[in-house]
């Protein structure tokens, strides 16, 4: 697979011409040049209400939850099927990284909105959709007026695209298949190699918090069950008897966030994928809304209290600035007893008791629990000279995790890079594909 991480050599065609087009640039000599609506045909609104649901989702069409939808909503959807083209031609200016075309390969129906286009010619299909994936990335997302800048057919009708000779649209679409598909099956393997680094950073926090670092320490029962055995000096104590809880409820919404402000802004919406709240996190409120009982600071844990899935429930970020937050809904804060518990050795505990409370979740498509819950929690508590040792492990330990992690990342985007030059290059001629 490293073949496919770097620069390979491919022919070009003897002669070019203007496409007439920027995001096309030239193209060969040889190949047509078409407006789109000679190319495909807007298909007149055909409601189907036994089809499934459905939407586009990173140009893929996708089926969507039925139950989610009201009869009278879907009564009122329009059918795509296999073969055809969906486009959701709504709110580009809200999404600029979603891919927004694709070929079904389904048949569903979904919202009116979208556009549905049926080809007008013959053509390949499958290369039609890499063109008009660079299409709806270069240029589509442009188009349209508006706040919610939404576009119709009429808005993409006239544009230009590329038309090849059949025969090579097919050995392009065959080409991009194949070497996509070998892209995409390396993403997918450093993807599952950073999961199991972040699998493996969990459980090495998750045994030093509950046996600690010495092999040879005599153990205990500890009497939680999900703490089980424990150094035997080391105490196990309720929560709420090493830290204190607040329940936030500062009523800043996202969309009032500032870039610069007097008070860090702790909204749900923009910490519940992060680890810890650093000098690279800027989102920020004025005094407006500032209560005394909402503050954050250096040291304090938040805590994810409110969730759409049960994984995300309880998740911990860590408060590492010296200047002071303000908490947001949606989320509570653990500010630890600091003469029992140092800051970060609370922080790594919560990484691990966190899995617990959600044994107290509530809720079917939103999951919560309360501070009524937290009170329950026991967390072990070793001497803090030893729990300053321990964090000290734990943040060595998980350096060398995360490098390995930003490592795979940076070689994930060089592919994705890569995929995205070779589907440019090959559907505008930039390359010659045999």
């Amino acid at each position: 697979m490293a073949m496919l991480a770097t620069k390979a050599t491919y022919q070009k065609y003897l002669s070019y011409k203007e496409s007439g087009e920027y995001w096309m640039g030239d193209i060969p000599e040889h190949w047509e040049i078409k407006k789109l609506k000679h190319v495909f045909q807007e298909k007149k609104k055909v409601t189907n209400p036994n089809l499934n649901c459905g939407s586009i989702s990173f140009g893929k069409v996708i089926y969507k939850a039925d139950e989610k939808v009201t009869e009278a909503t879907k009564a009122s959807y329009q059918e795509v099927l296999a073969g055809e083209y969906l486009v959701n031609p709504l709110n580009l200016n809200y999404d600029l990284i979603s891919l927004r075309i694709g070929l079904s390969d389904i048949n569903v129906v979904v919202s009116s909105g979208y556009i549905v286009l049926k080809n007008a010619i013959k053509l390949n299909k499958s290369y039609f959709n890499y063109l008009l994936h660079r299409y709806d990335v270069a240029y589509m997302k442009l188009l349209g007026s508006g706040v919610r800048q939404t576009i119709s057919f009429n808005h993409i009708a006239n544009s230009l695209l590329a038309y090849p000779p059949i025969e090579e649209q097919t050995a392009i679409a065959n080409f991009l298949d194949d070497k996509t598909a070998k892209i995409d099956r390396a993403i997918a393997q450093k993807e599952k190699l950073i999961a199991l680094l972040k699998e493996r950073k969990q459980i090495m926090i998750q045994n030093v918090v509950t046996n600690g670092l010495d092999p040879n320490a005599k153990i205990k029962y500890s009497g939680v069950e999900w703490i089980g055995e424990i150094p035997e000096h080391w105490e196990v104590k309720k929560l709420f008897g090493v830290c204190r809880f607040v329940r936030g409820n500062s009523t800043f919404s996202k969309d009032q966030l500032l870039s610069d402000g007097e008070f860090v802004a702790l909204q749900y919406g923009k910490l519940y994928k992060i680890t810890e709240v650093d000098e690279k996190y800027e989102f920020y409120v004025n005094n407006e809304f500032y209560k005394d009982s909402q503050v954050v600071n250096h040291g304090d844990t938040i805590f994810i209290s409110t969730s759409e899935t049960i994984e995300d429930l309880g998740h911990s970020v860590f408060y590492k600035r010296n200047d002071l937050g303000l908490l947001g809904g949606e989320q509570m804060l653990l500010k630890p007893n600091m003469d029992t518990v140092n800051s970060k050795y609370l922080y790594f505990s919560s990484t691990v008791f966190s899995k617990e409370l959600r044994k107290y979740a509530t809720g079917i498509k939103v999951f919560r629990f309360n501070i009524n819950d937290l009170k329950t929690i026991y967390t072990p508590v070793p001497p803090i000279a030893e729990q300053n040792i321990i964090v000290q492990h734990i943040e060595l330990q998980s350096t060398k995790i995360d490098k390995a992690i930003a490592l795979q990342k940076q070689q994930i985007e060089k592919l994705k890079e890569l995929k995205s030059t070779l589907i440019d290059s090959a559907v505008t001629g930039k390359i010659k594909v045999s």
